[in-house]
């Protein structure tokens, strides 16, 4: 074979940026299915940094189900060229992640076996669509029916064709990890790497080296270059989870890089450039940082270019109904018994609790009636005692929330809606009274009115300009 081709001297090349240059993950494996090294795709899809991996066995880093069986590589070692199977991954995150793994044979000059090349690619968004065709009411693992929630997926629609920075905001537990996942997989990004960072999870030094990398020598302990999430996301989407924690400092570098798209690594002068489209998401009320100075006002901006807010479950109506279907089918088919629903006696519990917590509280509370549970029924009595507390305390108005969809726990909204002449199945007409009286009551102080209706400010705000109020 000749060194030079086309005028490139393929002794020089850098097998790193080789690997860097295809668009999935890469590894290169010995005979002892060693982990040799791997490329940042491989890095962003399994976690793991390519350096601590290196001499590390491939089913410690890959983590792939069927390394749990018979690997692959050696079962058809010298049978075929190359091997392609669908198996899942687990990533550092303990995320499992659906992937097609392709494996070949490494040979040297003289044709001697030296080694294995395995590819991985996500199809999460593949199993993501035939999902949805088999279940309409699935969104890239999102579940929902109700107005606002498909209010939602139109948007995810529009906004997946652009690389707009998108904000999500909601309550703890509505689902706005899975929002940003959803984002990511519908967006021409899709191929490209999924970075998630909480900015709340690490002190600011080490929050800055996580997220812009650093040079060698930058501080005690760097003894070797690192790239970075922002680096690592390249062409992909970074997702910035609690926003609202990160300090002063690191909102300037955040600033600069949505500006420029580029960023400064520790103990470097010169800037790296990133094509990393942002998410953020954050349950804090970043105008109230603002006010009280402890958020830039500039970056919240720019990060608000697209705004989503994720309703709380109590606003959702007949989701809770579909989302209790959906945990009972799950839980059942984890744990491997024969339940198939709901008892009479705890839908009403279910369906009168408020859920602060939203649907992360909801599985939790399925997942622990599915273990107790030991017939092909879940009963009150296998709900947590505080459901049951509950019930108690909001009987009187049981039977309405069973009947209207959209009967929300607040105390405001239960007197409305028992309310003479009112028609508990016009939810719109319904709404808008609520909104006039809660505006009466708090003698239109709009911030007022949304407390007694239980609702976020900016759901406030775009439900008076639906009904056209004030």
């Amino acid at each position: 074979m000749k060194k030079e081709r086309w005028g490139i001297d393929y002794h020089k090349l850098d097998i790193r940026e080789v690997l860097d240059s295809i668009p999935m993950g890469v590894a290169l494996i010995g005979l002892d299915l060693r982990i040799h090294t791997m490329n940042r795709f491989m890095e962003a899809i399994t976690g793991v940094d390519r350096e601590d991996a290196y001499g590390v066995p491939c089913r410690y880093i890959l983590r792939n189900s069927l390394c749990t069986k018979k690997c692959p590589a050696t079962e058809n070692v010298g049978k075929e060229d190359s091997i392609s199977v669908e198996g899942d991954i687990i990533n550092l995150a303990r995320q499992k992640i659906p992937v097609m793994i392709n494996i070949s044979e490494l040979q040297n000059v003289d044709g001697q076996r030296v080694g294995f090349i395995e590819t991985i690619e996500d199809i999460s968004l593949v199993k993501e669509v035939d999902q949805k065709i088999q279940d309409p009411y699935h969104h890239y693992n999102i579940i929902g029916q109700s107005p606002q929630m498909e209010e939602i997926f139109s948007t995810l629609q529009l906004i997946s064709q652009t690389d707009s920075s998108v904000f999500i905001t909601g309550e703890t537990g509505t689902g706005k990890d899975l929002l940003a996942e959803a984002i990511h997989h519908s967006s021409g990004r899709a191929n490209g790497p999924f970075i998630k960072i909480n900015c709340g999870a690490l002190p600011e030094n080490l929050l800055e080296s996580e997220l812009f990398g650093h040079r060698r020598g930058a501080f005690t302990g760097a003894i070797e270059d690192k790239p970075g999430r922002f680096r690592l996301a390249n062409n992909g989407i970074i997702y910035l989870t609690e926003i609202g924690d990160l300090p002063l400092p690191l909102q300037v570098k955040l600033l600069t890089f949505l500006d420029d798209k580029e960023f400064y690594p520790l103990g470097s002068n010169k800037p790296v450039k990133s094509n990393a489209r942002v998410i953020a998401a954050t349950h804090r009320d970043l105008d109230e940082m603002v006010r009280q100075r402890t958020f830039r006002q500039d970056l919240m901006f720019r990060l608000k270019v697209v705004q989503i807010e994720l309703p709380p479950l109590r606003e959702r109506g007949d989701d809770i109904r579909l989302l209790m279907n959906h945990f009972v089918q799950h839980f059942a088919k984890t744990f491997n018994k024969r339940i198939k629903g709901f008892s009479s006696d705890a839908i009403p519990v279910m369906l009168n609790y408020p859920y602060p917590g939203n649907v992360r509280e909801l599985r939790n509370i399925i997942e622990f009636a599915v273990n107790l549970c030991q017939d092909d029924t879940i009963h009150s009595a296998h709900l947590s005692s505080y459901l049951n507390e509950s019930l108690a305390v909001n009987k009187p108005e049981t039977v309405d929330r069973i009947r209207h969809p959209y009967y929300s726990p607040n105390p405001f909204l239960k007197r409305r809606s028992l309310s003479k002449g009112a028609n508990p199945f016009d939810w719109d007409e319904m709404e808008r009274h609520m909104i006039i009286e809660a505006l009466a009551q708090s003698r239109g102080n709009r911030t007022g009115a949304a407390k007694l209706l239980g609702w976020g400010r900016s759901t406030f705000y775009r439900k008076m300009k639906k009904y056209r109020v004030g």
